[in-house]
């Protein structure tokens, strides 16, 4: 349902307005949910003053697996899925995030370590808070589909039965390959995290070998098809080499995420796919498991895309300070990684940017200090947080 209406025109005045390719000291002016008029005259009496705060597009978050924190709050804790739903959603808008595709799980296997799935229980509450009017953010719906699993397909196809699907990822955490280029990488990560021994682990290790021996290929090939026949976008995970690139030009692949080295990435975009790199990889200066840092990819013009990956806070953020890291790169550049890119990339091409006729999905942006700080977010017009 639109949320647009008859109300009197809201107008954001005494900013700057980070439009695609400059910063505008102005207002914009917003009638039934769009925006009208980009002004630098001087502002109407019942114009909103933001007192010379930057006023950005609102965030387009196209991977974030942040909902299911919510679910699982701690190990072998479970939450009511609306109440989760709707916390994610909440900390999703203050955020300054108006447009989230949320990355549900498909990992259908519980025996092995990180081998499950919520996507079905997740992709419900959050239909139902939709129809209830009760979500802040306009939440899309994203499947991470682990293609060496014996089900994907069938859980894939049942979900999209259900529920509207606008992207699909196709993920492969085999060890030896990927994100985790050697075993001993894959043991190491997996054994911090989740605390298993040695010879759980050996378990964990043969059973992946095993389960993208039998499955991964076959798998790919039918969840692309499934993808393409249904008009669905598609991404690729973790790219590391020429030979991953190839199988997602391929593919038709329209995003590559987290490619894990500066080769992926540079004939990733060379081909044309927009390439996808974490917030948090940004801010923190790297990855957290040693692959290519976003802040490379962007120093080498590579970088099209920001992610929140899992700390929504991060994507502003990063926009921010992607500029001090990067002299080269402006602001307007910067943002253009967080809206309007990635809403292009999915095929939302009504929003992500402050023009005429766009949707009026806004942020008003203070800074404190380097920091800068959400205090204010409309969609379509309608303030939500």
């Amino acid at each position: 349902m639109p949320l647009a209406s008859s109300e009197p025109d809201l107008i954001l005045a005494n900013a700057r307005i980070v439009t695609a390719d400059a910063v505008v000291q102005g207002d914009v002016r917003v009638r039934d949910g769009r925006i009208v008029e980009i002004g630098t005259g001087a502002a109407p009496r019942d114009a909103l003053d933001c007192a010379g705060d930057y006023v950005l597009p609102g965030l387009v978050e196209l991977h974030t697996d942040h909902v299911e924190g919510h679910l699982s709050p701690r190990p072998k804790v479970r939450w009511n899925p609306m109440a989760a739903v709707l916390a994610h959603d909440a900390q999703i808008a203050a955020s300054g995030i108006t447009t989230v595709f949320d990355s549900l799980r498909v990992w259908p296997d519980k025996k092995a370590v990180g081998m499950d799935g919520d996507a079905p229980i997740l992709a419900e509450a959050l239909s139902t808070a939709r129809a209830a009017d009760a979500l802040r953010a306009d939440h899309q719906i994203h499947l991470r589909c682990e293609i060496p699993t014996d089900s994907v397909v069938e859980d894939v196809q049942a979900l999209m039965e259900r529920f509207e699907v606008r992207l699909i990822s196709l993920m492969d955490h085999t060890p030896g390959q990927r994100q985790f280029a050697s075993i001993e990488q894959f043991r190491s990560y997996y054994k911090k995290k989740s605390g298993i021994t040695d010879d759980e682990m050996d378990v964990i290790v043969a059973m992946r070998l095993d389960f993208h021996a039998r499955f991964a290929q076959e798998n790919r090939t039918r969840l692309v098809a499934l993808a393409q026949a249904r008009g669905v976008v598609l991404a690729s995970h973790d790219d590391g080499t020429p030979e991953h690139v190839e199988e997602a030009i391929a593919d038709e692949v329209a995003i590559a995420e987290f490619p894990t080295t500066l080769e992926a990435a540079r004939l990733s975009h060379a081909a044309g796919l927009r390439v996808l790199m974490g917030a948090p990889n940004m801010v923190r200066g790297g990855s957290h498991t040693g692959n290519v840092s976003a802040q490379e990819l962007a120093r080498n013009g590579l970088l099209d895309i920001l992610s929140s990956d899992y700390v929504p806070s991060s994507l502003l953020w990063s926009a921010f300070d992607l500029t001090r890291r990067e002299e080269a790169i402006s602001l307007p550049q910067a943002v253009r990684m967080v809206s309007r890119t990635p809403a292009e990339a999915a095929g939302l091409l009504d929003r992500g940017e402050i023009a005429p006729e766009r949707r009026a999905d806004l942020i008003r942006v203070g800074l404190a200090g380097d920091m800068p700080v959400v205090r204010g977010v409309w969609r379509e017009g309608r303030r939500v947080a």
